[in-house]
Order: structure tokens, then C-alpha cells, then sequence
């Protein structure tokens, strides 16, 4: 048996969340494997009584994530350890990072953590935004990073640099970087290409740019991107911007500060069923390629 310690996260507002990691605990009791829970997340929890709990990743073999996929991403930012696989089991919405659902676990994931799956590897930004000599976040990311207005709507001016070059001074909505697993969530949905995953890239997506020749471009994975924000003072206050990572974490951004970006050299590591469902998943989650009814 390759993981012999589980440690269970889940999502902290999820609807029914003692009942999801109880069917979980059930399984993996069968299996005689060892569950640990989540001290942050799961130790509030009935089903959590007695359990063993853990907060750093060198005491697991394995992350099991229960939950969507914004519980994902938060798993992966909260991640120190790369080197530990994540299975994700399904209780959101569109769960396009999922591995399998609440429903089938039962099925899947013996066969999982006997052994019989494949290692998906996936690349994940390194963010850093500085004010100065002050560091505002440094950081993983998995699907993106976005510079963008705040509440007054208003252009912002970004300026660009792949690899020291001056690319642009975008003046747009915003500014999305984003991983090729990122490329299925905003930066698509701003008009951005879909990427394999399996490709070692970055994509730069504009947000509503005010020059029809900014277009999406997609960049190597050894590229370094950086930003700078330049919004323009008026009469009333500076244009309000900000820095959202993965659409969970946010900063509010000034004048000046400077955002770095390049692909992390770690991967983050998915357990699946198969090597390449990418396909499939497009089909099944966004209707990719669906005909008109």
C-alpha cells in the first residue's frame, strides 16, 4: 500500500461536512489505513473525535481535499511540501480539478490508494509583490494571479516586462497570469486561449483592453513577468487596484508596486484515475465543443 497515512482537508463552509468525512473515514477504516484530519478544518467535527490530527504535510502521506475546486486551490496555496500528492473528492459545483466524486469514492478510492493511479503534475506560479523593499506576498498559485481596477471603474496602466524586455503597458481592466491549468477559469472566460495542462507555459490575458492589438499571448515557463502599477492620479484619488490570487486571496495594490512572476520550479502533484482526462473534462464540464441544439 504506497499511502498508509491519509490526511483529510475539507471545505470549511461545505453544506453537510461531517457526513462527507465520515463516508470518506469509512472508506479508508475498510482499507486499514490511517486517516488524519485537518486541525485547522476538521477538528470541530463529531466524526473527528478520537482521530489523530495534522497541521504540516511531513506527517502524511497523501492529501485528500474534499470539497470543490476553490478548496483546491486553497489546499495548494497552503501547500509546503510538494512532493505530497493531492486526491480530490468532489462536493462543489463544476469541480473541473476533482479527481472523483462524494458518490463514486466508494469505488475509486481504494483502487487509488492501492496503487492503481498515475501522478498528474501541474505547474503553479511563484508570486511575489513588493512595495519597495516590503514584500506584500510571496507565494504558490495554481490557476492565476490578476491585476485589476478595485471598486471605481476606471483603466489602469500596467506596465509589462518579459525577461527585463519591455512587452507592454497594458491599459485595461486588468491583467490575468495564468498557469495552463489556470487557462480554463478567468483568463478564458476574459477571452483567453485553453492550454494543456501538461504544457510548461504561462498565459498573459488582458482584461478588457483599451487597444484592440493586446490579445492574449502565451509565453514560455522559463519566462519571468514582471508588472509594474501605474494608474494615473486624478483630482479625486488614485484608481483603486488590486492583486487576487486564485480568487481567493486579495491585496490592495499602489502606485508603483511591482509584481512578480515565473512558474515555480516544484509541481504540485494530482492522484487520478488516468493520465490524461483533459480532454474529456473539457467536454463534460464546460460543454467544450457541444453543438448548438
Amino acid at each position: 500500500m504506497p499511502y498508509r497515512r491519509i490526511g483529510i482537508t475539507v471545505k470549511s463552509d461545505l453544506d453537510h461536512r461531517d457526513e462527507a468525512v465520515r463516508k470518506v473515514l469509512s472508506i479508508l477504516d475498510k482499507m486499514k489505513v490511517e486517516a488524519c484530519l485537518d486541525a485547522k478544518r476538521c477538528s470541530g467535527l463529531p466524526s473527528a473525535t478520537g482521530l489523530p490530527l495534522f497541521e504540516k504535510e511531513k506527517d502524511i502521506d497523501l492529501l485528500l481535499v474534499i470539497g470543490g475546486d476553490g478548496t483546491i486551490l486553497r489546499a495548494v496555496r497552503e501547500l509546503r511540501d510538494f512532493s505530497i500528492p493531492i486526491l480530490s473528492v468532489n462536493r462543489g459545483n463544476i469541480g473541473f480539478l476533482a479527481e472523483t466524486s462524494i458518490d463514486e469514492a466508494e469505488q475509486v478510492l481504494p483502487k487509488l490508494l492501492r496503487g492503481e493511479g498515475v501522478i498528474d503534475e501541474r505547474s503553479v506560479l511563484a508570486v511575489r509583490a513588493e512595495r519597495g523593499k516590503e514584500i506584500l506576498f510571496d507565494g504558490a498559485v495554481l490557476n492565476e494571479a490578476v491585476i485589476s481596477q478595485g471598486s471605481i471603474a476606471r483603466l489602469v496602466d500596467l506596465r509589462t516586462c518579459i525577461n527585463g524586455e519591455d512587452l507592454t503597458t497594458y491599459r485595461a481592466d486588468g491583467l490575468i497570469i495564468a498557469t495552463p491549468t489556470g487557462s480554463t477559469a478567468y483568463s478564458l472566460a476574459a477571452g483567453g486561449p485553453i492550454v494543456h495542462p501538461r504544457l510548461t507555459a504561462m498565459i498573459l490575458t488582458p482584461i478588457n483592453s483599451h487597444s484592440f492589438s493586446q490579445k492574449p499571448i502565451v509565453i514560455p515557463g522559463d519566462g519571468q513577468v514582471d508588472v509594474e502599477v501605474l494608474p494615473k492620479q486624478n483630482k479625486f484619488s488614485d484608481v483603486e487596484v488590486s492583486l487576487t490570487l486564485d480568487g481567493q486571496t486579495y491585496l490592495s495594490l499602489q502606485r508603483h508596486d511591482r509584481i512578480h512572476v515565473h512558474l515555480n520550479e516544484r509541481t504540485v502533484k494530482f492522484l487520478r484515475r488516468k493520465q490524461d482526462t483533459f480532454y474529456a473534462t473539457l467536454r463534460t464540464k464546460l460543454k467544450w465543443g457541444a453543438g448548438v441544439e
